[in-house]
């Protein structure tokens, strides 16, 4: 081959590249998500293609988890949670905690609005009424017990998500009181945010014409600032160890996108922002990834088999269930 028929071949192989690389970065992202709504009495695992590939009816809901043996860990009630084995057949249910009954309970109010499955096996119950943290073994005994800091005691609204973190400490969205806390293993808060209202009134309701600091979640960056999923502030904060806003989504950032109650945040490996938009209205998806500049990058809308109630959500990319 000449030097002339080399350097156009070279050329054209670049092309190629070029052109496949532009196929490549034109492919729309696709995930698989795990999505509650208590509206449509409904968890359901949602394949890339939009299909079905498992569901469960449901009542009140405020967390779940994809755990890493496929089995779907939720609640059916503000008290009850399951773990469920999505290929089990006639009998899904493999283990179960009733929190209105155990551990001392009974007969006073309680309702759970997160809880966490730790690595060691242990699962980890945040109850809003008693206003603690248990920890808890597969026969439902307590291992450990935390008692949260509360300002405005509320059986629904004491705390919403809450996890614990790589260093024993947990961190708590607390609803009521519009702050997020950080505990040590014995309970001291050694971290506390108060959600600014950045000077707007607060205002009732659910969508987007509501307004506060009712924050749902918090998760802990791995260069020690924190996301704030802000509630009803219509909005997601990072926040420094010093308490510095260094990043915040506000409601109209998106365009043609708005913010009602900002309630789960997942953050991609690649450092994208997943983020549920609950009660916004069948006009806006109820989820949204977004890059850090604020450039939506994928969205998730389905009205049909979901509601204005999708409270809980959470991408899983992975194989089909696992076999």
């Amino acid at each position: 081959m000449t030097r002339r028929r080399f350097l156009k071949a070279g050329v054209a192989l670049m092309g190629q590249g070029a052109a496949m690389l532009a196929a490549a970065a034109a492919e729309p992202i696709r995930h698989r998500i795990l999505a509650a709504d208590a509206s449509k009495r409904r968890i359901a695992l949602i394949g890339e293609d939009g299909r079905t590939q498992w569901e469960h009816p449901i009542g009140n809901l405020h967390d779940l988890h994809l755990l890493p043996n496929g089995h779907v860990l939720f609640q059916t009630s503000w008290t009850r949670l399951v773990e469920v084995d999505p290929r089990a057949g006639d009998k899904p249910v493999v283990w179960s905690y009733d929190a209105a009954q155990a551990n001392g309970n009974a007969g006073r109010r309680v309702e759970v609005h997160a809880f966490q499955r730790l690595a060691d096996g242990v699962t980890m119950i945040v109850e809003s009424g008693p206003a603690r943290i248990l920890e808890v073994d597969r026969e439902g005994r307590v291992l450990k017990k935390v008692a949260l800091k509360v300002n405005h005691p509320n059986a629904h609204s004491d705390t919403r998500l809450a996890r614990k973190l790589d260093n024993g400490h947990y961190l708590v969205s607390h609803e009521a009181d519009g702050a997020i806390r950080e505990y040590d293993p014995d309970g001291k808060v050694v971290w506390e945010y108060d959600v600014p209202l950045f000077g707007q009134a607060r205002k009732g309701g659910h969508g987007p014409e509501a307004f506060g600091n009712q924050a749902f979640c918090a998760l802990r960056r791995s260069n020690g600032n924190t996301l704030i999923a802000t509630g009803n502030g219509h909005s997601v904060l990072e926040v420094t160890p010093a308490k510095e806003i260094v990043w915040k989504l506000g409601q109209r950032d998106l365009p043609g996108i708005t913010l009602a109650w900002v309630t789960t945040l997942q953050e991609l490996p690649g450092g994208n922002l997943v983020l549920g938009n609950c009660h916004a209205g069948p006009d806006h998806p109820q989820m949204i990834e977004v890059t850090r500049a604020k450039k939506v990058v994928w969205t998730f809308k389905d009205f049909e088999r979901f509601g204005n109630a999708l409270s809980n959500s959470r991408v899983v990319d992975a194989p089909v269930l696992p076999q």
